[in-house]
């Protein structure tokens, strides 16, 4: 097994221990809305803090499970040309998507988050409801470890395609 393998490898782990981890909170955001439905139409009491924690359980599996959504390849893609390509084309096309993409938008993403994620933790930012929740700041600091495990996932599925690509034959990509 050569380096870039075990570092392919290791990315990989990484973002599956997350993704499957993260994919518990689909239980526990669907548990939270449906308690947020039986408590305001069965009871008529209403819960701001309920109703946010939802929208952070959303957000905490959209940003949490980006580089394991890109390591399975469920992301959004044109695939009305790329579906028909080789698997050589497809390489390329994902490498220079990649690279000229993905990994600098990761890399926008997260040195202009660190301001604002740095600030709402300097404020200890919370929700500008009365009862809302207490700890924006937390959530907001998932933005740059967004970024960042996208990031460090975009390099693996890179140096996937590039073993690929240095392949001679086209069917052991």
């Amino acid at each position: 097994m050569t380096n870039s393998q075990v570092i392919i490898d290791i990315i990989d782990k990484f973002s599956e221990f997350i993704g499957r981890s993260v994919a518990w909170l689909t239980l526990l955001m669907a548990i939270i809305a449906f308690m947020v439905v039986l408590l305001r139409y069965a009871f008529n009491v209403g819960s701001i803090a309920l109703q946010e924690s939802v929208i952070f359980t959303q957000a905490l599996m959209f940003l949490l499970s980006a580089g394991y959504i890109l390591k399975q390849d469920k992301h959004i893609r044109v695939d009305v040309l790329y579906r028909n390509f080789t698997p050589r084309t497809r390489a390329w096309i994902d490498s220079i998507g990649t690279i000229v993409f993905l990994l600098p938008l990761c890399g926008l993403i997260f040195l202009v988050s660190l301001g604002y994620v740095g600030l709402s933790w300097q404020i200890k930012e919370t929700s500008p409801e009365p009862s809302g929740l207490p700890a924006v700041y937390i959530l907001k600091a998932l933005i740059p470890l967004f970024a960042f495990t996208l990031f460090v996932q975009g390099l693996a599925e890179c140096l996937r395609n590039a073993i690929a690509l240095l392949k001679k034959t086209t069917e052991d990509v």
